[in-house]
Order: structure tokens, then C-alpha cells, then sequence
């Protein structure tokens, strides 16, 4: 499965906001936005965020759902299209289908302090759907499914500090946790209110629209 491998904390600075890709680093002072708050390269501070209009605004709106999520180009044309072929509002159905995505579900419950964690949990086989092995970090979830720690795997340190790290964090009301299970459930598909994410996904539908 492609994903991307170089450092990412200069997507943060090209978006100009935290994408939280780092678990932990991202909440402390060496955050690289909260240090150096511009694009990357040679002409970071020559650029002028503020006078982005039209094709680049849709783009860089569309620049943070994929990154943030962890998805390539394809694989975000292909849940746009099946966004567009359901009933409701196209953008935040879009961001309700990335929002259930497994490795998004684990972050969420608080399994890992980031999502490139999460997805790594997910693909090394830590993770159960429903009291089975699931290793697909895509996989879609629904109402009742349940998440849960291969009993292997409930002790390991990553996993551990995860879960104490995510008390100040909070899980959303779409999900509920067991810490003493390990145990997460899908209690209802998540509404645009309870997708934490400050995105303007309308422009998103405007540049797949043209």
C-alpha cells in the first residue's frame, strides 16, 4: 500500500495548521508551527498565504483532508466518487467516510497518539474488528462495530502510553472506550459537528465539480 514516507512536519508548515502527524510533538513547543509558522523552501517567507483565491484555496482546502487522513491522490478521488453517489451533503459525506476509516477509529479512541501510528498498529495486526484480525487500515466501519487490542498486544508500551495520553484528549461522541477492556464501539455515524476538523470541505466538491 503507497503512503507517503518523508517528514512531515513540513506538510504542517505548508498548510499553515497542525495536521497532527507527529502524536505527542505536535502538542508541545517544538511543534514546528508553533516555531516556524511558514512554507517550507527557500521562498517560505516570500510567499503570501492570505492572497490564495479560486483553484488554489480549493486546492490547499483539499491538500488538508488528504494529508491529514494519511490518503494518496487515487485513493481520495475514489472516496470523493463514492461520497458523490450517496444521498446528502457530498462534502461531509466525504469527511464522514474518511472519518470511518479503521486506522482513523484507532487514533480516535485514543489506541495511538497519531494516525500514521494507528495505521501502523492496524497493518503489524494489533487490532480487532468485531473479535476478528483486521490489517486493513481503510477498512470502513459501521454503527455497533466494535475495536478492540489483540490480547497479545494489550500491554505493549506504545499502546499504554496512547491511552494516557488521550485523557486530556477526549474521544468524540460518535464512540465510546473501555480502557479496561481495551474495547471501542462505533455508536452512530458522526455528524460535520463531531468531525473536529477545520476544513472548508464545499470547496473541495467545487474543485472535483469543475
Amino acid at each position: 500500500m503507497a503512503r507517503y514516507a518523508g517528514p512531515v512536519c513540513r506538510l504542517c508548515r505548508r498548510e499553515g495548521m497542525k495536521l497532527f502527524l507527529k502524536g505527542e510533538r505536535c502538542y508541545a513547543e517544538k511543534c514546528a508551527i508553533e516555531k516556524r509558522n511558514v512554507p517550507p523552501g527557500q521562498q517560505g517567507r516570500r510567499r503570501r498565504p492570505n492572497k490564495v483565491m479560486g483553484y488554489g484555496s480549493q486546492l490547499r482546502e483539499k491538500q488538508k483532508v488528504k494529508r491529514t487522513y494519511g490518503v494518496l491522490e487515487n485513493q481520495f478521488r475514489r472516496y470523493f466518487a463514492a461520497a458523490e453517489r450517496q444521498r446528502g451533503i457530498t462534502g461531509e459525506t466525504l469527511l464522514q467516510l474518511l472519518e470511518r476509516r479503521l486506522d482513523n477509529v484507532v487514533y480516535r479512541l485514543g489506541l495511538a497518539t497519531s494516525r500514521p501510528q494507528a495505521r501502523q498498529l492496524v497493518r503489524h495486526g494489533h487490532v480487532q474488528v468485531n473479535g476478528g484480525r483486521a490489517d486493513i487500515p481503510s477498512l470502513s466501519l459501521k454503527a455497533g462495530d466494535a475495536v478492540s487490542v489483540r490480547q497479545r498486544s494489550a500491554k505493549r508500551p506504545a499502546i499504554l502510553y496512547a491511552m494516557e495520553e488521550v485523557k486530556g484528549r477526549g474521544i468524540p461522541d460518535w464512540l465510546e472506550f473501555d480502557a479496561s477492556t481495551i474495547t471501542g464501539r462505533v455508536t452512530a455515524l458522526p455528524t460535520r459537528d463531531q468531525i473536529n476538523l477545520p476544513v472548508q470541505e464545499q470547496l473541495i466538491v467545487e474543485l472535483y465539480s469543475k
